[in-house]
C-alpha cells in the first residue's frame, strides 16, 4: 500500500522528504488518475508549482479528473495542495470556492485557535516563507500572515479533507504523519 501519491510528471526533490520521514510515497502523473492500475493511497499531494506550465503539465490532468479526486476525498482520503505558482489561480476543479494570489513573502504567521491540529509547520515555527495567499473561500482558515491573509485552509468533504497551503517550505514530519493517521486508504 502507498501512503502518499505525489501528482507530478517528473522526479522532484520533494520525494526524498517522504523517504526521510519513512512514509511510503509514489509519484504518478495526474493523467493516470483515471486508470484502474493505481494502488490505494491515503493522501494525494499537489506540489508547489502544479499549475505553472514552466514546471509541469500536472494541472490539466487534475482538472480532467476532478470528479475522481472529489470521490477519493469523500471516501476518506486527504488532498494536500501547495501553491500553484502562477499570478492568480481559481481552483474551479475543487468542490468549494478557493482562489490563490501569488505574492512571495516571509514573515510571522498566526495560527487560528482550534485549527492548529493540522498545521503544516511545526508548532514552534513562527515565521515562514510563502509564495502567495488565498482569497474568496468558504474553507476553514488554519493560519494567516501578518496582514490577516489565509496561508493555509482546510475543508472537510465526506470522510476526508482537502488542505490548501501556500507555505513555500517542506511540511513537517508531524503534519504528514498526522495526515496518514487520519486518512483512509482509498482507490482513486
Amino acid at each position: 500500500m502507498t501512503d502518499v501519491m505525489l501528482l507530478w510528471d517528473a522526479p522532484l526533490l520533494f520525494e526524498k522528504l517522504f523517504v526521510e520521514y519513512g512514509i511510503k510515497c509514489q509519484r504518478v502523473s495526474a493523467e493516470s488518475i483515471s486508470t484502474p492500475f493505481l494502488p490505494p493511497c491515503k493522501c494525494l499531494v499537489l506540489p508547489t508549482g502544479f499549475a505553472n506550465l514552466a514546471y509541469t503539465s500536472t494541472q490539466k490532468g487534475v482538472a480532467n479528473n476532478k470528479d475522481k479526486i472529489e470521490k477519493f476525498v469523500k471516501k476518506g482520503g486527504t488532498l494536500i495542495i501547495f501553491g500553484p505558482m502562477v499570478p492568480e489561480y481559481t481552483f474551479d476543479w475543487l468542490p468549494f470556492k478557493l482562489k490563490y494570489i501569488q505574492e512571495q513573502g516571509f514573515g510571522a504567521v498566526q495560527r487560528i485557535e482550534g485549527q492548529d491540529a493540522i498545521c503544516v509547520i511545526d508548532k514552534h515555527v513562527s515565521e515562514v516563507e510563502y509564495d502567495g495567499y488565498f482569497v474568496d473561500t468558504d474553507a476553514k482558515v488554519v493560519f494567516i500572515d501578518e496582514k490577516n491573509r489565509p496561508l493555509m485552509v482546510s475543508k472537510d468533504m465526506g470522510k476526508g479533507k482537502i488542505i490548501a497551503c501556500s507555505i513555500h517550505e517542506f511540511p513537517s514530519k508531524e503534519f504528514l504523519q498526522c495526515i496518514i493517521q487520519i486518512s483512509s486508504s482509498c482507490k482513486i
